[in-house]
């Protein structure tokens, strides 16, 4: 193990090892509530309507099953880490399913992040978390207006580090959990969010 695993994350562990695929389960509908927001955050929104986020999740859960003696054997990364990854992956596999046929039919190249794409959706719900670190506007127009301003912010940052701030502020990750689910070391990764908090405090006050 190359992760430097706390009491709660090896108990974990040890708990798969010696009760297998139940404890995936078990576990999987642990931390359901934060793997959903994972979900509503990165499905496009023309799926709304269209595709159950439940069965998203029943894929990553039916998926988790399947591979416990995979991930039991070489854990690389905490259990919730593991199944947020997967997760993430049946998000793009969905989008894939829905949009491949029509991505064909106008020649368009997609390239499928490690990471679901932010979406228009995501991109303008994080703006509207983080305006209120910068301001507090008690007008309807200004704050649809710094939303604007920090949505715009966004949309020029580095990726990686615009999806810092979505770990942190959308999905709710910690430092340490943002850095194993983008293959960052801890260092990198909160100098990265230090820096797009900047840029954005930068945007408002510029």
């Amino acid at each position: 193990m190359t992760f430097p695993w706390d009491d709660e994350q090896a108990d974990e562990i040890e708990r798969i090892r010696k009760y297998g695929s139940e404890e995936t389960a078990r576990l999987f509908e642990k931390y359901k509530p934060r793997l959903f927001f994972t979900v509503q955050f990165r499905l496009d929104e023309r799926l709304r309507g269209r595709v159950d986020e439940s069965d998203i999740l029943q894929e990553a859960h039916l998926e988790a099953v399947r591979r416990t003696d995979d991930f039991v054997n070489e854990p690389q990364v905490p259990f919730f880490i593991w199944i947020r990854q997967l997760v993430v992956q049946a998000v793009i596999n969905t989008h894939r399913r829905h949009f491949e046929a029509q991505m064909r039919s106008v020649q368009q190249e997609v390239a499928m992040r490690q990471q679901a794409p932010l979406t228009q959706a995501t991109s303008w719900s994080l703006a509207g978390q983080l305006q209120g670190n910068f301001t507090s506007p008690s007008g309807a127009a200004i704050r649809q207006e710094t939303q604007k301003q920090v949505h715009e912010a966004l949309e020029q940052m580095d990726e990686v580090d615009r999806e810092v701030l979505t770990l942190r502020h959308l999905e709710q990750l910690n430092n340490v959990e943002v850095a194993l689910a983008l293959g960052l070391d801890q260092s990198a990764t909160s100098k990265r969010y230090v820096r797009a908090l900047q840029r954005l405090t930068k945007a408002m006050t510029g």
